[in-house]
This record gives structure tokens, sequence and C-alpha cells, in this order.
């Protein structure tokens, strides 16, 4: 009893350090390096992906594409120009005089149109039109997922530096440690035994320090390929800590809002429509269209003009197998819609789940997990440090303490992560 209220009487003492210290915003105690030259947040780091990202660029180019179609669908048939020359003396070329020409020879010269029928040009820049709508939508589909890609990477890279930067700090305290331990083994107050489990501990330690400085540079790699590589330098950094903020909504406002927002789900409600300005043009291009035709003569010195009209008879082919076509896909895409809204729900569902269950967790270490991690882990060391504690006591409070933050700061990252998740989920950032 007196010893423990020893122990405790010496950790209240110690210099008090909060748990937003001990968190990810607390700054590493590494030697100091050169300053970034650039510095990013989360909203930047999107930006510069929407605006460099090449895979989204080449996305992009397919509304291009589409447009240009539309400018296809909407031209009119060229006019056709015909000419020719009979009864030319080509194999007597003696006979050729202007009597000849103007008198024996044939010279024809006409032009003709061709009249479509049903409206196809319309029906053709109409179903164009629709097509280029749905490619917008998936182009903004493809943000979408580049974004959350963006978010998922940027929070890892959050985790890697707040990693490393504990690490760091746990080696600097477990180095004084040791060189306390150093100093008790010159005095004979500890054994040669003892003293060589805590050096060797340390390598833990330092591993631990390697270890995170490569999840570091890995995670800024993969998120500066996600950004472009022209758009940082190449020792940028990141700006933001792992942070708990509560996000208060509601199941069926999300479900609501991502009924509205979600670019696939636009993109297969407009397919539907696209699906019909496709039915419209085949049941316009069962109608036949009409070819006119003027021709003027000069033969025997006399001029004449002709006009000449046909078309088909549709009496075989009315386009019958293209407008069945067009129906079942109509049915296809409407089947399709109704798959992609049910596939939404379930994505809005499962991002909300493990929302609440993240949170959950986050609340359990800041419900004093956390804390008393860091209590144990000070008492052990106080103690140890004044042989009041065993070797074996320390080393185990020390490996609790380095797991027990290590788990909080995972388990705020997969918040952050499952923040990014519900996001995606909607289709939008502005979350209710």
């Amino acid at each position: 009893m007196k010893l423990y209220l020893a122990l405790a009487s010496a950790f209240l003492a110690l210099p008090v350090v909060t748990i937003a210290q001990q968190s990810s915003s607390a700054p590493a105690s590494s030697p100091a390096a050169p300053a970034p030259a650039d510095k990013i947040s989360l909203d930047e780091a999107i930006r510069l992906a929407l605006q460099h990202n090449h895979a989204l660029q080449a996305i992009r180019s397919t509304i291009l594409q589409s447009q240009a179609l539309e400018t296809t669908a909407n031209l009119r048939p060229n006019p056709v120009l015909s000419f020719d020359a009979q009864f030319l003396p080509i194999f007597n070329p003696s006979q050729f005089s202007s009597d000849y020409i103007d008198n024996n020879a044939q010279f024809d010269a006409g032009i003709g149109y061709l009249f479509e029928r049903g409206k196809k040009r319309q029906h053709r820049l109409q179903a164009a039109r629709d097509q280029t709508t749905v490619v917008r939508s998936q182009v903004n589909d493809s943000q979408r997922q580049l974004t959350y890609n963006v978010a998922q990477q940027f929070i890892g890279v959050l985790l890697a530096e707040s990693t490393m930067a504990f690490a760091q700090q746990d080696l600097d305290s477990f180095q004084k440690t040791v060189d306390i331990s150093k100093e008790r083994l010159h005095v004979g107050d500890m054994s040669e035994g003892d003293y060589l489990k805590i050096k060797l501990q340390l390598l833990q330690f330092q591993t631990d320090v390697s270890s995170a400085q490569l999840a570091r540079i890995q995670a800024l790699a993969g998120l500066r390929q996600l950004l472009g590589f022209e758009s940082v330098p190449d020792n940028y950094d990141v700006e933001g800590d792992l942070t708990y903020q509560p996000l208060n909504t509601g199941l069926d406002d999300l479900k609501a809002l991502a009924a509205r927002s979600r670019p696939d789900l636009l993109a297969a409600q407009q397919n539907v429509v696209a699906a019909r300005s496709q039915e419209a043009l085949a049941v316009a291009n069962g109608k036949r269209d009409v070819n006119g035709t003027f021709n003027y003569t000069h033969t025997a010195g006399l001029s004449t003009g002709a006009f000449f009209v046909n078309f088909e008879l549709p009496v075989f082919d009315r386009n019958q197998g293209e407008i069945a076509r067009t129906r079942y896909a109509i049915t296809q895409a409407q089947e399709q819609a109704s798959e992609i809204s049910e596939q939404v729900l379930t994505d809005v569902v499962d991002a909300y789940q493990n929302l609440r269950t993240n949170d959950q967790i986050v609340q359990l270490y800041r419900g004093g997990y956390v804390d008393q991690a860091k209590q144990s882990r000070d008492i052990s060391e106080y103690a140890y440090r004044r042989g009041a504690a065993s070797l074996l006591d320390f080393l185990d409070s020390e490996r609790t303490y380095r797991s027990n933050q290590l788990a909080y700061r995972q388990a705020l990252a997969s918040y952050m992560l499952a923040v990014e998740q519900v996001r995606v989920a909607v289709g939008t950032r502005n979350l209710p």
C-alpha cells in the first residue's frame, strides 16, 4: 500500500502531457529537416488530381469525342453532281469538229439530292446529344472515384506521418531509458543481462522508425501519381492531422442525397432516355428516303432538262430488326438502372454502418483507454528507473502503450476513411 501511494505521488508529480500531444498532431522530435517546398491540404490535393490526373484527362476526352459525333449526326446529305459526254469520235479523230460536237455528240449534266424523310437528322442529333449526356455523367463518376482514391491515399499519408512522429518520439523516450540503464549498470544497480534486454528492445523502436519512414515515402509517391507528377515538386508534403470530427447525419438523408447526386445512377437513368432516342431513330430510319435529280442534256443542237425521282419500295426491309433491337435495349437500360439504384442504396447503407462502427471504436479509445495506457507506461517507467518494478513489467507496459497508440492512430485513420466512404457512396463531398 505504501509503495502504491509512493508511485502514485511520483506519477502525479510528473509533467502533465495531454492526449492531444500524444496524437498525430504532436511534432516529432526528430532532427530538423529542410522544409518541404510545398505542403498541400486534402482539398488542394483533390483539385490538383482533377486538373492533372492523366487517366481522368483521357476519360474526359470522350466528352469531346461524343460532341464530335453530334456534329456528324447533324450533317445533311451532300448533293451529287454528275456529268457525261456521249457519241464522241474517239476512234475517228478526223471527225472532231464544232459542228459534229454540236449536232451529233450528247452532253449531260445533273445534280441530285437525297431528301431524308421521317426527320432522320433531328433524331440522329437528339440520339447523339442524349449519348453525350450519358458520357458526361460517366466522366463525373470517374471524378467521384478519383476523389475518393485521392482522399484514401491522403489519409494514408497522414497515418504514415503520425506513426513516424510517434515512433520517433517513442524511440527518443526509450533511448533515455537505455541511457539511465547504462548508468545503473556502471554503478552495479543492474545486471548486464537486464541491460542487454533493454538494449535489444531498442532495436524494435529503431525498426519502427525506419518502417514508418518507408511507409510515408511510399504513401507520398502513391498520392503523387494520382495528383500527376508534374503538379507537385519532388519534396512536397501534406498538411493536416488525424482528427476526429463527428458526422451527425441520418441514413434516410444520405439515401435521398445519393439518389440525387450519384453520377453512375444519373448515367444509368440517362441511358434509358438515350435508348428511347435510339428507338425513335430506328423508326425514322424505317422510312424510305427520296432521291431527286435534275439533268441538263444537249444533243443534236437541242438543250433539254429532265427531272428524276426515285425511292425504295418498303416491301421487305422496313428496319424491323433494328426497331425491335432498340426496344429490347430500352428494357435492358431500365433493368440496369434498377440494379444500379439498388447498388447505390447498398453502398450508402454499408458506408453508414461502417462509419458508425468506426465512430464507436474511436470513442472507446477517447473514453479513457489512451490515457490509461499512457499512465500505466509512465508509472512502470518511473518505478523501473527507481528499482521498484521489474524489467519484464516495464517492457510489457511499454509494448502495451506502443500498440495502444498505434491502434488509436489506425482507428482515427479508419474513421476518416469511413467518412470519405460515405461521401463517395452519396456522390458528393457536401454532406448534410
